[in-house]
């Protein structure tokens, strides 16, 4: 079963809204880069986590309203695209879900400028709900947004600073992955008119979430091939991304040094040779251990929000997350 059949929600639905918003936009032909892009995007695939999760956090409020969560939902997945296309530009990635990348379809620049068009499009989407009761609208479009790129900034400017700490890497991550997630419930929920204790509740599970979420991302990066990935197998460690199995692999004093040694400039087979080495430290096992602990945290806030019904679909998104089912 997948994951928006579990949750009793339409993938399609959040689709449709997502062509219809770069439908009814006049300023963007059809025929424009900018309109093939976006359908390509969406056609492409993607499970719709973040939109999913708009929706879910809705269902915690007592009033929720289908047409603008369903436009809440689009703005999160045009935030998280944007990224996406950023991401894969800046890591000089070709492949994306398997298929080329967008920069690889349509050209760099092009590419860029569809990512830009897409966060900034956001801000006009939510723009309807400018009213001071529904301030929360911002955090998607400003927070959110804000913390992504600073996130990514803190990714590009330690690239290869194997000086890093837990903390570095957990900030980043936050900032990079979590929070958007995390936001995503929020919003929901407030736009759904649930309390702010609620919708705090829904955050901080989301951040857990997502924190869980991209330890067991950086732990793929070493265990999954290419194709499994959807993109280069070690590209984090080519790229210089210090992630949690290098840390925890970086405390072994005989292996520091050979990690410590790839550069810029390294061939791929030293890269391999790093990359089986920290494979083979018991690193991976005690990132997977971090991701299982802040799913137990996750876990403890659905026991608090068991007097709304919705709190099952939370056990739904943690199985997910937990890659137990869907």
């Amino acid at each position: 079963m997948k994951l928006d059949e579990a949750l009793n929600l339409s993938v399609k639905s959040i689709d449709r809204e997502i062509e219809h918003i770069v439908k009814l936009d006049k300023d963007v032909p059809r025929s424009s880069v900018i309109a093939r892009g976006i359908t390509q995007l969406v056609r492409s695939g993607g499970k719709r986590v973040r939109p999913l999760m708009v929706l879910v956090g809705s269902r915690f409020g007592p009033s929720p309203d289908k047409g603008k969560l369903l436009r809440l939902a689009a703005a999160a997945e045009f935030i998280h695209a944007a990224s996406l296309i950023h991401d894969d530009v800046i890591d000089n990635s070709p492949m994306r879900r398997g298929q080329p990348a967008l920069h690889m379809q349509f050209g760099v620049q092009e590419a860029i400028h569809i990512g830009n068009y897409m966060s900034a499009r956001v801000i006009e989407l939510i723009s309807i709900y400018s009213a001071e009761r529904e301030r929360y609208a911002y955090d998607l479009s400003s927070i959110a947004t804000t913390q992504l790129c600073i996130g990514e900034y803190q990714q590009l400017s330690h690239a290869f600073d194997y000086n890093q700490t837990l903390d570095d890497y957990l900030a980043k991550s936050k900032n990079k992955t979590a929070q958007l997630i995390a936001s995503c419930l929020k919003i929901g929920a407030l736009a759904a008119k649930a309390t702010n204790e609620t919708a705090e509740l829904l955050y901080t599970f989301g951040e857990k979430l997502g924190l869980s979420f991209q330890i067991r991302d950086d732990i793929l990066d070493f265990t999954s091939s290419s194709q499994q990935l959807g993109k280069p197998a070690g590209s984090d460690l080519r790229q210089g991304q210090v992630t949690l199995p290098v840390l925890y692999a970086l405390e072994d004093p005989e292996l520091a040094p050979l990690i410590r040694s790839i550069g810029p400039a390294s061939s791929a087979e030293e890269v391999e040779l790093v990359l089986a080495a920290i494979t083979a430290s018991g690193a991976l096992e005690r990132a997977e251990s971090l991701s299982q602990q802040f799913l137990g945290e996750a876990e403890a806030i659905i026991l608090q929000l068991a007097d709304y019904p919705a709190h099952q679909d939370l056990r739904v998104l943690l199985n997910y997350f937990a890659g137990r089912s869907y």
